[in-house]
């Protein structure tokens, strides 16, 4: 490794003051590496995300959960049942004050092959997104973009994402917040153009569990100033809400992404999932007319006399009645 000279403005160098874990830690940390390691191949083993003769594009971006994952990737290429490649490549966004020397100089500390990606989306999305607008959308699309284009050109079979359990959570509750959709970030998904695999070998690992194992391993690094940074985020707001949750009663966010993965299509009203037609239908009734059942029909309108509104002081009553502690003790 080249000698690194400290300086307050680098990550890598804080890391490297730091001193070695003492005998209990160490042993909590074996512990919690020995926890990783098996999630992320349960993950692997669960969803297929790995193959004999993979070549797996791990995205970098100086994070806790891509420094852990490509850590622990590393970890398992050692024992796996099957042989695949991992590069390592970080996409440099041109962040005024971004320190381009961590990154290299870790990752040839390790002897991790490696690829710095060039690409000015920063000044894309400070000139487009007006100022205290969320800048997630555009910054994720270019970003995107410019991996997917590096992984045709380059022959990778796979590209790792660090998205941990809680991220997955959290999309599931953005969806069903504010899209209406039972809809979140699946483990394992096809590009649109069906050109790439994405993989999610954290799917199963919680958020605190990487930020225990970063800080014990003291990984350089690198603070986001682009969408992470901002603090109106909807995604920042579920963040907290799962956080209480948690903290209320521990294990839940457990059990809500033990459920899912066990859907039952059944139970819900999906009925492109589900054939609810079928269920005790005679085989020789018509299918129901939609436009038939809604509509009013005139006679029965005619027949029908609408119920009179409750007076005034009858609804006043009924108030009354309703907070007499005789009626509701």
């Amino acid at each position: 490794m080249v000698p690194h000279v400290a300086t307050p403005c680098c990550p890598m160098a804080l890391a490297e003051t730091r001193p070695a874990p003492a005998a209990g830690d160490a042993h909590e940390l074996h512990r919690l590496q020995k926890r990783l390691r098996h999630q992320v191949g349960q993950a692997i083993a669960d969803f297929g995300m790995i193959e004999e003769g993979d070549r797996v594009m791990v995205c970098l971006s100086g994070g806790k959960d891509s420094y852990t994952m490509l850590d622990v990737l590393r970890q398992l290429q050692a024992k796996a049942p099957v042989r695949f490649e991992l590069v390592a490549v970080n996409l440099d966004q041109k962040q005024p004050g971004f320190p381009e020397h961590v990154l290299p100089e870790y990752l040839e500390s390790i002897e991790q092959p490696f690829h710095i990606l060039e690409q000015d989306t920063y000044s894309v999305v400070k000139r487009v997104v007006p100022e205290g607008k969320t800048m997630c959308s555009l910054c994720s699309r270019l970003r995107r973009g410019a991996l997917y284009t590096y992984a045709e050109q380059n022959g990778f079979t796979k590209i790792a994402l660090g998205h941990h359990r809680d991220d997955l959570l959290a999309t599931f509750f953005l969806n069903l917040f504010f899209h209406a959709k039972l809809s979140g970030m699946p483990p394992k998904l096809q590009s649109d153009d069906g050109k790439h695999t994405v993989i999610r070998p954290l799917a199963y690992v919680k958020e605190a569990d990487i930020a225990a194992y970063a800080e014990a391993k003291a990984f350089p690094i690198i603070p986001c100033t682009l969408c992470g940074s901002q603090e109106n985020l909807q995604r920042k707001v579920v963040k907290r809400m799962l956080e209480q949750w948690e903290k209320d009663s521990p294990g839940r966010l457990e059990t809500i992404s033990r459920a899912l993965g066990d859907v039952r299509p059944s139970q819900l009203s999906d009925r492109t999932l589900f054939d609810f037609m079928a269920l005790g239908r005679r085989g020789d009734a018509p299918l129901p007319d939609p436009e038939a059942w809604m509509a009013h029909s005139p006679a029965a309108a005619d027949d029908e006399a609408t119920p009179a509104a409750p007076k005034p002081d009858a609804l006043a009553a009924l108030r009354a009645k309703a907070f007499d502690p005789i009626w509701n003790p």
